[in-house]
């Protein structure tokens, strides 16, 4: 029988009706002073009505110098405090719950994946930059973080997920995949410290662990607490699945709630299936990339497991489900063109397709991919219903003028506040 629509019961006793997430997504879709605004009211109010389990958000921003876009969200200590925002928060909480799901904010920092245009300083575990084939100049190489800094940016993720809860979500996902700042720390690739956030594993985890408990001190017991992770970075000598399973273990004597299992980072696109790694190519063409990974890694868990990755069937779901070392199934661009996808299975079980952009350059592949995605995000956000024939390279140079403008505006904005 399928596990699919069974509750799930987290250790703080919160409750997911179902075993589907809409895993987050970078949306880019924040109104000027980087906030929510009508566009993504909307759109949550879409995947709302479709009832997943779980809901997170794209990333959050703790910092607003530091954005992975210039539509990013950001909410910090004293966002609430200006002009309507906090009724901005609460209207965009209250969407996403419209139809029961839980909501819950994924809070993050891009660390040195900061883009050069956005004129912001790009800071890290150590002064690394990122190298991604034909985009070298899109990147500077980024400060290494002192101490202090450390210490305080700690405490950034504790505010974000304190001002979370204030306004309705029912909990937060600190980011710590994708090469983000929180997987800077924990690869060995980016993090060449000697002090005690460098060196071993349980010096670069520390970083997180610090954050988990943080955030933990300062929101209720029933407010949600859930790590992104990567099952592996797919680059040699990087963080790999022994070193995720071995955080898993840490993490679990914290009071984590969920571990969503994900993989790569912007020069190793796993999480678009899309790296260059035999271990990959086996699962990507049976959707589900990191499940193989998860399976060894769950086996140390003490709390739920959800794993991310290209899902689209709902046969998928269910194998993943039944496996028993998957708790939950996290998808995100699925859910861009068919909003309603737990809906639409229950009632049918319908496969979603999405389009296969096959560009010579990986690099305007990887571009055209997340540029069509954004076409159906931005529909829905205007109240449109998707268009699963959009074409790539105008979906591509839509999104560039639309970031283009947002940079200008975000610039701007980040100018008032100094």
């Amino acid at each position: 029988m399928s596990r699919i629509f069974n509750p799930l019961i987290l250790p703080n006793g919160q409750i997911f009706e179902n075993r589907l997430c809409k895993a987050a997504m970078e949306e880019n879709m924040a109104e000027p002073g980087q906030v929510p605004g009508e566009a993504l009211v909307n759109l949550y109010k879409a995947w709302g009505e479709g009832a997943p389990g779980l809901i997170l958000t794209g990333n959050v921003m703790v910092d607003p110098k530091a954005l992975t876009g210039p539509g990013g969200v950001v909410l910090q200590k004293t966002t609430l405090a200006q002009g309507d925002n906090r009724a901005r928060f609460e209207r965009w909480a209250g969407a996403a719950k419209s139809g029961g799901s839980k909501v819950w904010m994924q809070i993050s920092h891009p660390g040195r994946q900061v883009y050069k245009s956005q004129g912001t300083e790009a800071v890290s575990a150590s002064a690394t930059k990122v190298e991604m084939a034909g985009a070298e100049k899109m990147f500077d190489t980024a400060r290494m973080l002192e101490g202090a800094e450390i210490k305080a940016m700690i405490n950034r993720f504790a505010d974000t997920a304190v001002a979370a809860e204030s306004v309705g979500f029912d909990g937060v996902e600190i980011h710590a995949a994708h090469g983000y700042l929180v997987a800077q720390f924990l690869s060995p690739l980016t993090n060449k410290r000697g002090d005690e956030w460098g060196g071993p594993l349980e010096n670069r985890a520390r970083f997180l662990l610090e954050i988990v408990k943080a955030v933990r001190a300062r929101v209720g017991d029933d407010f949600g607490l859930g790590v992104k992770l990567n099952s592996a970075d797919f680059q040699k000598g990087g963080f790999d699945v022994e070193d995720a399973r071995r955080v898993v273990e840490m993490l679990n004597a914290e009071d984590v709630d969920l571990v969503e299992l994900s993989g790569g980072s912007y020069e190793s696109a796993a999480m678009m299936g899309m790296a260059d790694d035999e271990r990959l190519s086996s699962t990507a063409a049976r959707e589900m990339y990191f499940i193989d990974f998860a399976a060894d890694i769950a086996k140390t868990a003490h709390m739920p497991i959800m794993v991310t990755g290209g899902v689209t069937k709902k046969a998928t779901a269910e194998d993943a489900l039944a496996s028993r070392s998957v708790d939950m199934v996290g998808i995100a661009r699925a859910f861009a063109y068919a909003p309603q996808l737990p809906k639409d299975w229950a009632a049918e079980g319908l496969q979603v397709d999405l389009p296969v952009v096959k560009f010579k350059n990986k690099l305007l592949t990887a571009l055209g991919t997340m540029s069509l995605t954004k076409t159906q995000l931005h529909r829905l956000g205007a109240g449109k219903a998707p268009k699963a024939n959009a074409s790539p390279l105008l979906s591509v140079i839509a999104d560039r003028v639309r970031i283009s403008k947002k940079t200008k505006l975000y610039k701007a904005w980040l100018k008032e506040q100094t």
